[in-house]
């Protein structure tokens, strides 16, 4: 069938298949060159392989929970969002979590995903306990941290293995509320002095604009977050504490004209999306969903961009060399018209995992239609990038070159080492790790 990533631009013939049973998945694996696919939420092509792509749905068992500890054991084909149906109004919660719930377990671990609380509480593979992994020989593997293998594991893009099942720690919550604070900043500096004032919020966004320019350069709305007690909601919600008012689901039925995303609509709804953070500025209650996942209540939302797809971009910068880094890209992307109205910045805590994106610093993800300029662009952001001593996200990435890998990631050889080592690398394979030489 033919498969392509969120940002549908690495469309590919791939054979499929969706075993049942561990036998049948050993299978598969003796074949070799085999990727696993979840929810085919990553952007690009690390869940494709032409010769031997696996779908993960037919494990997605939730199998135990302890209510003292908020430990779930699951398999790696269910998703965020079925975790949160099942345990939200039991009081838990995922304790990080990306931009979707729409993520399977088993893809949160490979790309070690994540979220607004990345500067407190780490990624994902921080509330991982341990991971049952297949390995090249078809058999299963129990990994726990400080093991080399769960090291390369988590963030490994599933180059180590197929993650069976894992288990991970849910965060105790009170309610499904949010109390958000809006705080706006004039330009990047205050953004990022926002950020640094309020580390100890639990957890900080903001969106920014990539269009503005001059002593406006980067202003944001830095939307800062804590789970609501029962107590901080009002009388008439304290019924129903898990159940806030859910979005409206809405639908994008058809392909947007590849006209319509361009310099000036993105400005105009930067100035818009601006206007309308300033007008709500202080502290709100808002609901799980629309804090987190304001983009999951726009089914379809990929097709905004025309038949053409779209690239993200996304980057992590030093702490030390954030700032320049940062103004550089901006006024590249600025200069360029090729604004994304979909730009999202956030403060990185301590690097943790062998091969995993966060380092401490911050990161920007942008959204870039594809059109005739757009290529240029990400070629010129990738040398910023690199310069300033940054890497790429490979759960996001669709067109990187080999050579800008190696030269962002010298982590590369010894994760190709490791593969070769443990006998990995003609067992597991991704088109997007023949694209990077992995």
């Amino acid at each position: 069938m033919i498969l392509s990533g969120w940002g549908r631009t690495t469309a590919q013939d791939c054979r499929v298949s969706r075993p049942r049973s561990e036998a049948e998945l050993a299978a598969r694996v003796a074949e070799g060159g085999l990727i696993a696919r979840g929810a085919g939420r990553a952007y690009g092509d690390a869940a494709q392989s032409a010769a031997n792509t696996v779908d993960m749905g037919g494990f997605r068992r939730m199998i135990a929970f302890d209510e003292a500890t908020g430990q779930l054991v699951a398999e790696a084909g269910v998703t965020l969002d079925e975790v949160i149906a099942t345990f939200l109004p039991r009081g838990w919660f995922p304790a990080v979590t990306p931009g979707t719930r729409f993520v399977t377990l088993g893809g949160a671990v490979a790309a070690d995903v994540h979220g607004k609380n990345h500067h407190r509480d780490g990624s994902f593979g921080a509330t991982v306990d341990w991971i049952d992994l297949m390995g090249p020989d078809g058999r299963v593997r129990r990994v726990v941290p400080g093991e080399a293998l769960f090291g390369w594991t988590v963030g490994g893009m599933g180059l180590t293995g197929v993650i069976l099942r894992v288990a991970l720690r849910l965060k105790a919550v009170e309610t499904g509320y949010i109390r958000q604070r809006t705080l706006p900043a004039p330009h990047l500096a205050a953004a990022m002095a926002t950020f640094e004032a309020n580390a100890d919020a639990t957890y900080s966004v903001a969106w920014i604009d990539c269009l503005a320019r001059g002593p406006s350069l980067g202003r944001s709305l830095v939307l800062l977050g804590e789970h609501a007690t029962l107590a901080e909601l009002p009388q008439d919600a304290r019924a129903r504490p898990f159940h806030p008012p859910a979005p409206k689901r809405r639908l994008v039925p058809f392909e947007a004209p590849g006209f319509l995303l361009n310099g000036l609509t993105v400005r105009a709804f930067n100035e818009v999306y601006w206007r309308a953070g300033l007008a709500g500025l202080g502290e709100r209650l808002v609901g799980w969903a629309p804090y987190f996942y304001p983009l999951d209540a726009v089914e379809g939302w990929n097709r905004i961009y025309g038949r053409r797809g779209f690239v993200q971009f996304q980057c992590a910068l030093p702490l030390a060399v954030a700032a320049g880094a940062l103004e550089a890209l901006l006024r590249e992307i600025s200069a360029a018209g090729q604004g994304s109205f979909l730009a999202v910045l956030k403060r990185f805590g301590p690097q943790a995992g062998a091969f995993s994106f966060p380092m401490e610093g911050y990161t920007l993800a942008l959204d870039f239609p594809l059109h005739a300029g757009t290529a240029a662009l990400l070629d010129r952001l990738d040398r910023i990038v690199v310069t300033a001593g940054g890497r790429f996200y490979l759960a996001k990435d669709a067109r990187m070159s080999r050579a800008v890998f190696e030269a962002a990631e010298p982590r590369a050889a010894a994760f190709r080492g490791f593969r070769a080592a443990e006998g990995l690398a003609g067992a597991f394979g991704s088109t997007q790790s023949e694209r990077l030489g992995l």
